[in-house]
């Protein structure tokens, strides 16, 4: 019987063993894909220190980032080019090098200015205006929140702040009690409803990102803050609420997370990966309590029901592809693959953090 550790590091090194860091897809790209599995590899560094983690992280890295600072990998127009920006911090504190120092003020700069809606909500891409996704506030959210706490910009937190309440304003489901995946203000997009420009579905990835940046926001937001204590309700209303949609079975979450009677939807890895995570962080940082910590490790047992295990070869299965904006059937229909850095990323951050779950 593995730990949750072991798990963890069996799914990185089957990833690592696969790719050379230069090749780990998508390939000449600085993206949240490899940003998602390498933050996961970085929190198995932090657990373990065991150097080849960190090494492989900062090889990644170093690939992408030249010497005067500059990514040219990197799209500082796309949300998704600046999430990888967040391995930036650890590199940075255990080297010294001013490279990755003059990357992460050249992406706050960026954030900084990034558009927004007339509400004040940012924009995912620029070539998505007007539109927040949930995957937003994971993808801006944390390296915001990092930064903020690491260098002392804390005004930034209330731009974070502004997210959280138009999400809980504008795109939660009263009769679900589940958040859209989509807003769009100026209601352009084809997919969204003409009236309240939502895109009126409630993917479990998307949702499970929007719970990750909750739970991440409890730990670095000062803990007076209007921010941190909105975080830390609606992180637990929401994790109440995703808990009535969890499967009894088998612990885990659908792709669309309230057609569980569908029988085109289907259980879905990495979605059930990010909700026990998040949970497994508030339960850890004291923000919830005892009565949570079995529908946690059913959640954490649900994603390792779907991994396939040879030798010390771990797979991640029933992962969906990534994925946009679209009507219901789109998500419905979406391929599922093995090992995606998504579906790899979130299992293995779920094991670092349920690893702490087990331990305390």
């Amino acid at each position: 019987m593995y730990t949750a550790l072991e798990h963890a590091k069996m799914c990185a090194d089957s990833v690592m063993a696969k790719f050379t860091p230069d090749t780990l897809p998508p390939e000449n790209h600085f993206h949240y894909h490899q940003g998602v599995f390498l933050s996961g590899v970085e929190k198995i560094y932090k657990l373990t220190k065991e150097e080849r983690y960190r090494l492989y992280i900062m090889e990644w890295v170093d690939n992408h980032v030249k010497e005067d600072g500059t990514c040219p990998t990197a799209e500082i127009k796309s949300l998704d080019d600046i999430q990888p920006g967040i391995l930036l911090f650890g590199l940075y504190e255990t080297t010294g090098y001013k490279k990755y120092k003059k990357l992460l003020d050249t992406f706050f700069d960026a954030l900084e200015k990034w558009p927004t809606n007339n509400h004040g909500a940012v924009w995912h891409k620029f070539r998505n205006p007007d539109q927040l996704w949930l995957d937003t506030m994971y993808m801006y959210g944390l390296f915001t929140a990092m930064y903020c706490k690491k260098f002392n910009t804390p005004y930034m937190f209330g731009k974070l702040l502004t997210q959280v309440k138009l999400i809980r304003e504008r795109m939660f489901n009263p009769a679900t009690g589940l958040p859209y995946h989509m807003w769009d203000d100026s209601k352009r997009h084809e997919f969204v409803d003409k009236e309240s420009g939502l895109a009126k579905v409630h993917w479990g990835r998307a949702t499970g990102w929007y719970m990750v940046s909750l739970a991440e926001f409890t730990e670095y937001a000062p803990k007076d803050s209007e921010l941190y204590m909105l975080s830390v309700e609606i992180g637990r209303e929401l994790l109440d609420t995703l808990f009535k949609y969890q499967d009894k079975e088998t612990g885990m979450w659908y792709q669309v997370l309230d057609k569980v009677d569908d029988k085109r939807n289907w259980l879905e890895s990495s979605c059930t990966a990010l909700i026990t995570y998040a949970a497994a962080k508030l339960y850890n940082n004291g923000i919830i309590g005892e009565e949570y910590k079995d529908r946690i490790i059913s959640g954490y047992n649900g994603a390792l029901s779907k991994t396939e295990i040879t030798g010390n070869t771990l797979s991640v299965t029933n992962v969906c592809v990534g994925t946009g904006v679209g009507r219901e059937d789109y998500y419905l229909h979406r391929p599922t693959v093995s090992n995606d850095l998504h579906g790899a990323g979130a299992f293995i951050m779920m094991c670092t953090e349920v690893e702490k779950l087990m331990n305390k």
